[in-house]
């Protein structure tokens, strides 16, 4: 979207120098396409260029396969979706495609739940449990840009988990609300006020952030959702005189600019006269449902669903929005019943490219995600919470996800029964050639007689070698516990699991890569896509259990996390030789056999990969500033005044609700504010 005077949206808040709608993919590598990558990159293209639907790309660890879809990205320039199936991996993939296409849009989009509780009723013992969340800011601020850069330009590509399935409002609605403000316009200050009220923006009270409006006489300040910047607005005698972009923390001027288009602060938004349609059909649907209730004696069922939607009617009729809003999609979208939800998915052209990442996970675990979601719904219904409706308020089914494909390539070591099932076998493209020369790691099985004490020599040789040490468990409780006994024998170690929020385990492997920790203890989260080469040693506990943390794949999947280190090795600890660990082990010297032979043809001498350490929430900033920030010192005196007063309400709320850490965070930086650093 290019406005007047040179400037163009990269993100709903951030100018960039105008640059045309179809600005390719510029790949920036030191290195370029070795061992049998320059073969997998030939015929992946040659299968999409002839519109195959399927293709493979049957690739070991660390043999580079996410710069083989760089180089394919780069060649097509086409808008990208890599979809993988857990936030720790998506970061990682995400940060590792800005630092390929830092002049390009590279998004990541995951759910924005650090918590959350879904609405549920529990029969056996009558209990409602309300819809309770805890929203990561960060994440959703990732998000808007998301959407935002597919809706301006081509050069998208778009790291996602699974949650790009699940509903995230209208397309065109979202579009249509966006409210483009000119510089010289007629507007009075309350009817634009009015205007943000509509598209969600709320007024600020004790802090300024993401999705709010600051109003100080004839100056309205707007705080974008995907972005770090405001949108400053001076509008006096009813007339817009400037539009500035400015930094939100020191007030400092960015850009002038003669136009700016402000997006919805949430996704799911509407029109006064879609919510007017809804509300005749909801009422409708209203009276049909009570009535069936009624019919089968169930009274207190029909009284609750009656009180409670006509609850949310007066709601989305005063305000345009209402808890649980989304419950509502099919009146607000005017779908048929039945009909797919709008997601991610629809925010791209119909020429995208879909890579899916561990696809062996991430497939099974697309189909996976509606039928738990009705089970739950369904209760609602039954006891008077929600109407039929609410049905429509869902994750696609995975024939609506296979419908919004068109091409798609699936990357794994070991893909799975779909893969294989829809791929012709001439488009499984197999890519197990290291360019560091790298053979898969020796494995070796040993009793699980004094297995604390092997492991705790392998611990200290690995750091003896300034190496890494992943230990995997079947249970959190016995990675907890054995967390806990490497603690008490002076061992830098974490454990990492499901209930560790997203930044936090992102934090703790970026702690492992630097050596601030040395060992790393986990579940199944150890096992697909994580790119740690400082890692020598992987220990693998009741590696002959039987089921699916023990199969033959995520044997095979684990071995490879230490595929990337010259010294790596891996233990199973087991008493009996399953069927599984003899296919992965199978599966393993296969490989070895096939780079060695390639080694000694091209006279290759195996080295270690060196990656650089990086953090997708520092690269997301700079990529969205491109520019130093301003420092304390050169902040106007009123404008530092009144952020020492606004910090310092912030810090006195942090510790009235417990949040020490926060608190003491905050008056760290009024600290500096005052010392002008």
């Amino acid at each position: 979207m290019v406005c007047p005077g040179g400037y163009v949206y990269n993100n709903p808040t951030i100018f960039f120098p105008a640059m045309p709608q179809s600005h390719p993919f510029r790949l920036v590598s030191d290195f370029q396409p070795t061992g049998d990558q320059p073969k997998a990159i030939a015929e992946l293209l040659d299968g999409i260029n002839k519109d195959e639907r399927h293709q493979i790309l049957l690739g070991a660890t660390g043999t580079g396969k996410t710069f083989t879809m760089a180089n394919i990205v780069a060649e097509l320039n086409r808008p990208t979706l890599v979809l993988a199936h857990n936030k720790t991996l998506t970061a990682q993939l995400a940060s590792e495609f800005q630092s390929f296409f830092p002049d390009n849009a590279v998004s990541y989009f995951v759910s924005y739940y650090d918590y959350y509780q879904p609405e549920a009723y529990l029969p056996a013992t009558d209990t409602y449990i309300e819809k309770d969340a805890s929203i990561n800011e960060e994440i959703e601020k990732f998000r808007h840009a998301a959407t935002y850069n597919l809706l301006t330009r081509r050069d998208v590509l778009i790291v996602a988990s699974v949650s790009c399935i699940y509903g995230l409002g209208s397309v065109s609605d979202y579009e249509a609300l966006a409210v483009t403000i000119k510089r010289g316009e007629a507007l009075q200050r309350d009817r634009l006020l009015r205007r943000l009220t509509d598209i969600q923006y709320k007024r600020s009270g004790i802090e300024f952030k993401q999705g709010m409006v600051h109003v100080l006489g004839d100056t309205v300040e707007i705080f974008p959702p995907a972005g770090d910047t405001v949108i400053r607005i001076e509008m006096p005698f009813d007339e817009v005189e400037t539009i500035q972009e400015v930094d939100s923390f020191t007030g400092e001027l960015i850009h002038d600019l003669q136009e700016a288009t402000i997006f919805p602060a949430v996704h799911t938004v509407t029109t006064k006269e879609k919510i007017d349609r809804a509300v005749t059909g909801i009422l409708a649907d209203l009276d049909i449902r009570e009535k069936e209730l009624l019919v089968a004696g169930e009274i207190a069922k029909a009284e609750r669903i009656r009180q409670r939607t006509e609850y949310d009617i007066e709601m989305l009729k005063e305000t345009g929005y209402c808890t649980g809003i989304e419950n509502y999609v099919r009146y607000l979208e005017g779908n048929e019943p039945g009909s797919p939800p709008s997601t991610l998915l629809d925010y791209f052209p119909k020429d995208f490219l879909l890579f899916v990442d561990e696809s062996h996970m991430t497939i099974p675990q697309v189909g996976g995600m509606h039928e738990g979601n009705r089970s739950r719904k369904q209760t609602l219904i039954d006891y008077g919470f929600r109407l039929p409706s609410s049905h429509d308020n869902r994750p696609l089914m995975f024939r609506e996800f296979e419908k919004r494909v068109s091409q798609a390539v699936y990357v794994s070591a070991t893909p799975g029964k779909y893969e294989y099932e829809h791929t012709e076998k001439k488009r499984i493209v197999e890519q197990i050639i290291r360019p560091t020369g790298l053979l898969d790691p020796v494995v070796e099985v040993k009793s699980t007689k004094n297995q604390i004490d092997d492991i705790m020599e392998e611990i200290s040789a690995a750091i003896e070698r300034k190496e890494r040490v992943l230990i995997t468990t079947l249970t959190k409780k016995m990675s907890e516990k054995f967390t806990q006994y490497l603690q008490d024998n002076d061992v830098k170690v974490r454990y990492l699991h499901s209930d560790i929020e997203t930044f936090e385990r992102i934090e703790i492997l970026r702690q492992l890569r630097t050596g601030e920790i040395d060992v790393v203890v986990g579940i199944n989260l150890l096992r697909e896509g994580l790119d740690l080469p400082e890692v020598s040693f992987i220990a693998i506990l009741d590696a002959n259990k039987q089921g699916f943390l023990r199969s033959r794949d995520a044997l095979i999947q684990t071995i490879g996390r230490c595929a990337r280190n010259v010294h790596g090795h891996v233990t199973l600890y087991a008493d009996t030789m399953t069927d599984a660990m003899r296919g992965a082990l199978d599966e393993t010297n296969r490989r070895r056999s096939i780079q060695d032979a390639y080694n000694k043809k091209h006279g290759i001498t195996p080295k270690s990969i060196e990656k650089a350490i990086h953090d997708i929430t520092e690269e997301q900033r700079a990529a969205e500033l491109k520019r130093p920030r301003r420092s304390h010192d050169k902040i106007p005196a009123d404008e530092k005044k009144r952020l020492l007063t606004e910090l310092e309400e912030q810090m006195e709320l942090a510790a009235e609700n417990l949040e020490f850490e926060k608190a003491a965070d905050l008056r760290d930086e009024i600290e500096l504010l005052r010392r002008g650093k």
